[in-house]
């Protein structure tokens, strides 16, 4: 799969001004209207990082199995956006997603929620109820935040995934599914199963084929890109339309570290979206780190604002991508702008670019 292909088909765009006070210079970032690839199954994701494209490469090959999946990450890492690709990418396409959130269940309920339950198995029973697993026949079954799940539900949970089979709560007559389970968790399972508080026969039969899916700070070139598509999905949900966002503020949000991950990064995007009346889009220091005033801005009127300051971010990423402008890899993407817009600034600053490139 050409990965360029998945990430870069625009049928449409929508223009985003893209002002620097110290310069002058005028440039227009394209806010792309389909980042991702209609109908393909990496639908919702965002990046070209080697970190996030070599998870992809796995899910292309795990897809077409029916493999449990094992996803290990921070939270907000986008995991179940993962599952999604994992089930959209195989022959269960056609057939549902179930989704279940282990930590989001109370313990008494959780084991209805996974396998259902007859008429009067319990108090407030009232009628029977299909669980997950019914659900999720013939197709996918997420369990989120599986190392939240109580050790007491682990055998049962085993069982139906190991023999592909269980019972309702109240009912003695056993019941055959064909489901694929994908699992996700933040947490150290192999650690948990020392505490005994994991079963390891549980976890050997999830951990078929584990992917790690890394943090937003090991895929830092793919900020530029998530804040554009966060930019552009909460302009038109608001109806609004961005007048600029400066070199500085791009910069400023590819160098943090995002302890919330994408998560974060989307919140901040609607927030700074939700406060935006005119002008550059600004996001506050405060809502990135604790140690920030409420009221000091990252944007060209609260941090360099200089050409000086403009040179030397455009020389640090230069230095980075080895005097490359373009292409996914290249400067501009870094800056989170067209390639002609940076060539422009670069010529304005009399920055030889061709000093950054090494001899192989």
């Amino acid at each position: 799969m050409n990965f360029a292909d998945v990430f870069d088909s625009c049928p449409g765009e929508t223009n985003l001004r893209f002002e620097n006070e110290s310069n002058g210079v005028d440039a227009t970032l394209l806010l792309k209207e389909d980042i991702e690839v209609p109908d393909s199954c990496f639908s919702g994701i965002v990046g070209q990082s080697p970190a996030l494209r070599g998870v992809l490469d796995l899910v292309d090959l795990v897809a077409p199995s029916d493999s449990s999946v094992l996803l290990l990450g921070e939270t907000g890492t986008g995991k179940e956006l993962i599952a999604r690709a994992i089930h959209d990418c195989s022959r269960r396409r056609d057939r549902s997603f179930v989704k279940l959130n282990c930590a989001a269940i109370p313990t008494g309920l959780l084991e209805s929620e996974l396998f259902g339950h007859e008429r009067g198995a319990f108090t407030g029973a009232i009628a029977q109820k299909a669980g997950r697993l019914d659900l999720a026949d013939k197709g996918s079954l997420f369990l989120d935040e599986i190392g939240d799940i109580p050790l007491e539900a682990q055998p049962k949970l085993l069982r139906a995934l190991q023999e592909q089979e269980f019972e309702r709560l109240g009912s003695t007559r056993t019941k055959k599914v064909d489901v694929r389970v994908v699992a996700a968790t933040n947490r150290d399972l192999e650690e948990m199963i020392g505490q005994r508080q994991f079963r390891s026969d549980l976890y050997y039969r999830l951990n078929v084929f584990p992917i790690s899916i890394p943090p937003l700070r090991k895929r830092a070139e793919d900020i530029p890109r998530l804040v554009q598509y966060f930019a552009r999905r909460f302009a038109r949900r608001m109806n609004k339309s961005i007048e600029g966002i400066s070199i500085e503020t791009m910069d400023a949000l590819s160098r943090y570290t995002w302890p919330g991950n994408i998560r974060e990064l989307q919140n901040v995007i609607e927030r700074a979206m939700v406060v935006y009346v005119k002008g550059n889009l600004s996001v506050k220091k405060s809502w990135l780190s604790r140690e920030g005033s409420d009221n000091e801005q990252i944007q060209p009127s609260a941090i360099k604002t200089s050409a000086t300051s403009d040179r030397e971010s455009i020389r640090r990423v230069l230095a980075e991508t080895k005097g490359r402008v373009s292409g996914p890899f290249g400067a501009a993407t870094k800056l989170g702008m067209p390639a002609s817009t940076l060539e422009s600034k670069i010529k304005s600053l009399n920055i030889n670019k061709h000093s950054f490139k090494t001899v192989d």
